[in-house]
């Protein structure tokens, strides 16, 4: 029994066979999380899991970017508002165990860059498959917010603690052939065939013995689901205490501007 899914307006959905492809649909806005989009998100994995006509995800963006990650508008938002930030923690919470929950196998195709909450969907994947010329990076630290929303949970588990903390500390984007050469990514191809890697990919799990293959996806993901529970708490409440800072405030005001941030520690 399939999944009614009319009720999303910035996720896009088109099944082939047993295929899912899920679209994140705000192109010209780089594919960047309002606080509507958040909301599609926190339950579009477990609509996905409940989808009995479907055995693979294929997630990817729509126009340029696969998610360029939080709005600076809906920042602004929560800043001034901090009850919309806590609503915002729930929702990040159900992104992550969203996808670990999600029994179904879940290939990123990473059209373009993935920055910050998009950064930690495309990780939390279980396949990633990126265009040559994307970046990936969680550049919470750059807007003065702790990376509360499992990108602590996540990069040092794909690359180890002192390269996951470079990146979470400075906020760099890496290019996607080093993120695959680092083992960040599985991925890096030429954009023009990215389409063709990852629908030969596709084609070959959905000619496999899917219960197998769920089973193992669900095994390996034991010890990350237990990792994740102990620890997302924790993550968005610094990530909610940063909300409230001076510097967090500065940073969104140097984007309206279009200036650097002067941060002050505080």
């Amino acid at each position: 029994m399939g999944v009614d899914y009319s009720g999303y307006k910035y996720i896009a959905f088109s099944r082939t066979d047993r295929v899912m492809t899920v679209t994140f649909n705000r192109p010209e806005a780089l594919n960047a999380m309002t606080a509507a989009m958040h909301e599609e998100a926190s339950r579009l994995f477990y609509d996905l899991g409940r989808d009995h006509d479907i055995d693979v995800v294929v997630l990817t963006g729509a126009g340029k970017a696969f998610s360029a990650g939080g709005d600076i508008a809906g920042m602004r938002e929560m800043y001034d508002d901090p009850e919309k930030f806590d609503l915002g923690i729930m929702e990040a919470k159900k992104v992550v165990f969203g996808i670990l929950d999600c029994e179904k196998i879940i290939v990123c195709k990473m059209n373009g860059d993935a920055v910050g909450l998009g950064a930690t969907i495309a990780l939390f994947c279980d396949i990633i498959f990126a265009a040559d010329h994307a970046r990936i990076g969680d550049p919470h630290v750059r807007v003065g917010l702790a990376a509360g929303d499992g990108g602590a949970v996540i990069w040092p588990q794909a690359i180890g603690y002192a390269r996951a903390k470079e990146y979470l500390l400075t906020g760099d984007l890496i290019k996607a052939p080093d993120a695959a050469a680092m083992g960040l990514i599985n991925y890096a191809v030429p954009a023009a065939e990215l389409d063709a890697r990852v629908d030969a990919f596709v084609a070959r799990l959905a000619a496999g013995a899917m219960t197998s293959m769920r089973y193992t996806k669900t095994a390996i993901n034991i010890g990350l689901k237990q990792l994740a529970h102990s620890m997302m708490d924790t993550c968005m409440a610094y990530e909610a205490l940063t909300n409230r800072t001076a510097d967090h405030l500065e940073a969104i005001n140097a984007f309206s501007e279009k200036r650097k941030p002067r941060f002050t520690g505080r």
